[in-house]
């Protein structure tokens, strides 16, 4: 018995040894970069808590350091940047293509999805993700982001003539919609039914990630299995997987009961005749000539919707807020609006309508500069990685890079803190890594065109609709998995007279 737990104790020493060798070298390799001071073992974990107070400490960090530097949360040690030259070698290397370990906490969820996939699966993915995003299958898409559009605006009109109200929540089921209906070919109903298990389920998983991302003890799987949040995001990751799984199994049978020349018909009218959803994509896709999974599916699909409802939700909800506060700006769309779409304000937007919305395309670009959805990524080298000037980022570090401050960064942005799209108009002479909202490098966002559409597409509903009028809220910004306001995005609404445009 004694040898057993002798044996016992040196395995656990060994394991710590190993463990702690492994921080030190990473710490001893990164001497060259700034290190914030720190205290011993929680290093500078107290000071970034709060969300509410995380995109601060980021500015005072990076802003003392040329926008480069180190911190510590427990015992592992982050680099730090919105240094537009660091953020050109750093996201264009392949070398740090794997996202940081936080991203495996979506595991339960998304599995091995686009979005978390080690390396080596996501460049298999993305290579067979790509084609579904091209621009001639995302345009047919615009009829369904159209409709849950006017679904929207409807949903809005008892808003009115308040003195303000959260828009982001309308705007968050809205996107929902539009995501469960192009990704799955299915409907949630989600602005009808806000409070489905469906979108209860989402909401609840989305909470616990924050929750765990910011307690020391949960980032640990030991002890977050032992939790009663493991046990409820379990519970809402079995209605998801479920609903996704059904939708699959059911597509499938419609799918296979299809005559042959009709199945011909709906794959060469693709865009035409036919709206495919991106699920129907994936059921026709191969990977070195097998079919997927239903896993793999359901992985891809259930990304989709994470990925993208709730960041194009932020990104509209706060281009709608910066609209309230300037007038000027809101009336010069409303003015392009009224070029395009004439006296029939209420007919169905087209791609080609889309593509002439050049100036709420600098007013979203400017938003989305100022409020980017996704405030950080997180990444992590696979291996030594040299830098320009032959300093080394070991093996195993982690890096959060601050899209937040990168697109706030005076030096290329003069007021950052000024809305103003006209800084837009020409952008030849400014640094390409300075503007990252949708990151950059081949690790980008793949959705960026289908989110570009409906961003424009929503925004062109509400103001053909709407008058946004600044109610004096000042928003509280929170640096979750996406950018949030703590006390809302609250706006102010009332009926737009179109012929007084």
């Amino acid at each position: 018995m004694a040898v057993v737990l002798a044996l016992f104790v040196g395995a656990i020493v060994a394991a710590i040894s190993y463990w702690w060798m492994g921080i030190y070298r990473i710490r001893s390799k990164l001497h060259w970069i700034p290190e914030i001071p720190r205290l011993p073992l929680i290093g500078n974990a107290l000071e970034l808590k709060k969300t509410t107070e995380i995109l601060g400490k980021f500015e005072d960090y990076l802003s003392k350091h040329n926008g480069l530097c180190t911190i510590e949360l427990a015992t592992y040690k982050f680099i730090v940047t919105s240094d537009p030259t660091f953020l050109e070698f750093l996201l264009g290397k392949t070398d740090i293509l794997n996202k940081s370990d936080e991203y495996q906490f979506l595991g339960n969820w998304l599995g091995k999805g686009l979005l978390t996939a080690a390396a080596p699966k996501w460049k298999r993915s993305r290579k067979m993700l790509t084609p579904s995003f091209h621009f001639s299958i995302l345009d047919v898409f615009v009829d369904t982001f159209d409709s849950n559009a006017a679904i929207l605006v409807d949903l809005l009109d008892k808003e009115t003539n308040k003195d303000s109200f959260d828009i982001f929540p309308y705007v968050k089921n809205c996107t929902m919609d539009v995501i469960c209906e192009t990704s799955m070919g299915v409907s949630i109903h989600a602005q009808k039914n806000p409070k489905s298990d469906y979108v209860r389920a989402v909401a609840e998983l989305c909470r616990l990630l924050i929750l765990r991302t910011y307690s020391p003890l949960k980032t640990f799987d030991f002890f977050y299995r032992l939790t009663s949040d493991y046990k409820l995001e379990m519970e809402q990751v079995k209605i998801l997987h479920s609903h996704t799984m059904q939708v699959i199994t059911s597509r499938k049978e419609e799918l296979k009961k299809k005559h042959k020349d009709d199945q011909k018909e709906e794959t060469d009218d693709v865009g035409i005749k036919k709206r495919k959803a991106f699920l129907d994509l994936l059921l026709e896709t191969t990977i070195d000539g097998r079919p997927l999974t239903d896993t793999e599916i359901r992985e891809e699909v259930d990304t989709f919707l994470f990925a993208g409802h709730d960041t194009t939700a932020a990104a509209i909800s706060f281009c709608l807020y910066c609209l309230s506060v300037n007038k000027d700006v809101q009336d010069k769309i409303a003015q392009e609006q009224k070029q395009i779409f004439g006296e029939n304000k209420n007919r169905n937007v087209t791609i080609r309508d889309i593509q002439e919305m050049k100036y709420l395309e600098l007013a979203l670009k400017e938003s989305l500069r100022m409020y980017p959805p996704v405030p950080y990524v997180g990444r992590k080298a696979d291996r030594d990685v040299v830098y320009t000037d032959g300093n080394i980022i070991p093996k195993g570090t982690a890096l959060i890079i601050v899209i937040y401050w990168a697109n706030r960064n005076p030096k290329y942005f003069p007021d950052p803190d000024i809305y103003n799209p006209s800084r837009f108009e020409n952008t030849t002479d400014t640094h390409p890594y300075t503007y990252i909202p949708f990151s950059a490098g081949p690790r980008n966002c793949i959705g960026q065109k289908y989110a570009w559409n409906l961003m424009k597409t929503i925004i062109s509903k509400v103001l053909r609709n709407y008058e946004l009028e600044p109610s004096g809220h000042k928003l509280q910004i929170a640096a979750e998995t996406v950018l949030k306001s703590e006390n809302g995005v609250k706006v102010k609404l009332r009926k737009r007279d179109w012929d007084q445009i």
